[in-house]
């Protein structure tokens, strides 16, 4: 049985925090539902203190942010979207449009469409999220989206330089000086400036999430998205110090992040905490790494490997880092995650920020019943069917008929019906349909 040796925050206390969010979501979606540019403006101002005279940039105001942007951090930008752009690219070309002959005559496919318009938000408050625009803007362009807008946050009084650059650079074709709520009830929603999009993408706060909630099924969304979670998975063969770096890593995004460690070693759980003391005396972003670490900081001991497995499917967290003797064995044996991050030598950070997979991944358990963003989400999977032969539709038409009048629907019944008496060679009515 897993033994906790440390445990995070009472569900309960993460509930009435959530209804908070949740109030103060629904009523600034209906203050721009009813009032839309003025009621941007309006929150703008409350929240980020800024009202400029147009949200959008045009297009001199992006040559002069991606001005102020060094060659070496464009390079680097460059280089990260290259290699999220490459692995976009593998993934679509897996996605074959299919047709195929299933009976004589009878012809089936499907095609994968893009979606038309996506709005991609970038987070920039705590931390700007250069990345994000990789993960959003440039795995949209390889899917073929025809419009993408994207919308971040203004920083110490502008708009950030490098996200710039990378919602530049990634094929933005209209880009936003916008964040919070307001942003994503503009682009989800419609303004007076500001044309609807078919989907919402990319991670935010709580209230961010909250709203993409709120607004799913008048849009399409990406994910639920929660704060930030990691998982490390460890056996003695790990050390304390990687185990706290790797951790604390991640815990820095938000006091509300969860990291947990699940391990067959106790002393390795031990070595991993006081590490975790060690470094929280020395971390930059102690405020934040700190906070999550005392409220959602677990750390499990199991009593064998098959063990481990399951707990860390019962967890379904949203990064997994698993630094074993074998770590296959887990992407052989687990079912729950997000990402995985396998063997020391990768890590959390690479994944979110250069390595080329998505790191907009499902959080909260959504990963028991989903994976995180990629080229497919932009796609339509949208099926066909042609019939090529009168004797093909008649025997399909019998089915049909016998199989609507079992279920009572006698005017489908008809449709087969009227098509098996033109082109079949005898007549089918209600009676004989039935028997």
């Amino acid at each position: 049985m897993p033994k906790f040796l440390k445990r995070g925050m009472d569900a309960s206390a993460i509930k009435e925090a959530d209804t908070k969010v949740r109030q103060t979501v629904e009523q600034i979606l209906e203050q721009v539902e009813t009032r839309r540019d003025a009621a941007v403006r309006e929150l703008s101002e409350k929240f980020d203190k800024w009202s400029p005279e147009n949200f959008r940039l045009s297009a001199q105001d992006i040559e002069r942010a991606i001005a102020q942007v060094s060659k070496r951090d464009l390079e680097d930008i460059k280089f990260a979207q290259a290699q999220v752009r490459n692995f976009a690219q593998k993934q679509r070309e897996s996605m074959k449009d299919i047709e195929v002959e299933t009976l004589p005559g009878v012809v089936l496919g499907h095609k994968h469409i893009p979606v038309e318009s996506i709005g991609c938000y970038v987070p920039g408050g705590r931390y700007p999220m250069v990345a994000s625009a990789h993960m959003s803007v440039v795995t949209a362009k390889v899917a073929g989206v025809k419009r993408i807008i994207a919308c971040a946050p203004p920083f110490k009084g502008g708009p950030h330089p490098a996200i710039v650059a990378a919602m530049h650079f990634g094929g933005a074709d209209e880009i936003y000086v916008l964040g919070g709520v307001q942003a994503v009830a503009a682009m989800a929603i419609g303004t007076e400036t500001i044309a609807p999009v078919d989907m919402i993408v990319g991670p935010g706060n709580a209230y961010v999430a909250e709203a993409k909630r709120q607004l799913y099924g008048r849009v399409g969304i990406d994910l639920f998205a929660g704060p930030t979670e990691t998982l490390i998975i460890a056996d003695d063969s790990a050390d304390g110090e990687i185990c706290a770096t790797d951790l604390l890593g991640q815990a820095e995004h938000g006091p509300t992040s969860p990291a947990v460690l699940l391990t067959n070693s106790e002393k390795l759980a031990r070595d991993t905490m006081a590490e975790v003391e060690r470094l929280l005396k020395i971390l930059p972003t102690a405020d934040a790494a700190g906070k999550a670490w005392e409220d959602f900081g677990e750390v499990i001991v199991c009593d064998d490997i098959d063990e481990m497995v399951r707990e860390a499917d019962r967890i379904a967290s949203e990064h997994v880092q698993v630094m074993t003797r074998d770590p296959d064995y887990f992407l052989k044996h687990m079912r729950n995650y997000g990402a995985l991050f396998l063997g020391a030598r990768t890590n959390v950070a690479y994944g979110d920020k250069v390595i080329g997979t998505n790191h907009t991944l499902p959080t909260k358990k959504a990963a028991r019943y989903t994976g995180g963003l990629w080229v497919g989400k932009f796609l339509k999977t949208c099926t066909y069917q042609r019939v090529l032969t009168d004797e093909a539709s008649a025997m399909i038409g019998e089915y049909c008929s016998r199989l609507c009048i079992l279920e009572g629907f006698s005017g489908h019944a008809e449709q087969a019906n009227v098509r098996v008496r033109r082109y079949g060679r005898r007549n089918v009515g209600y009676a004989e349909a039935a028997e």
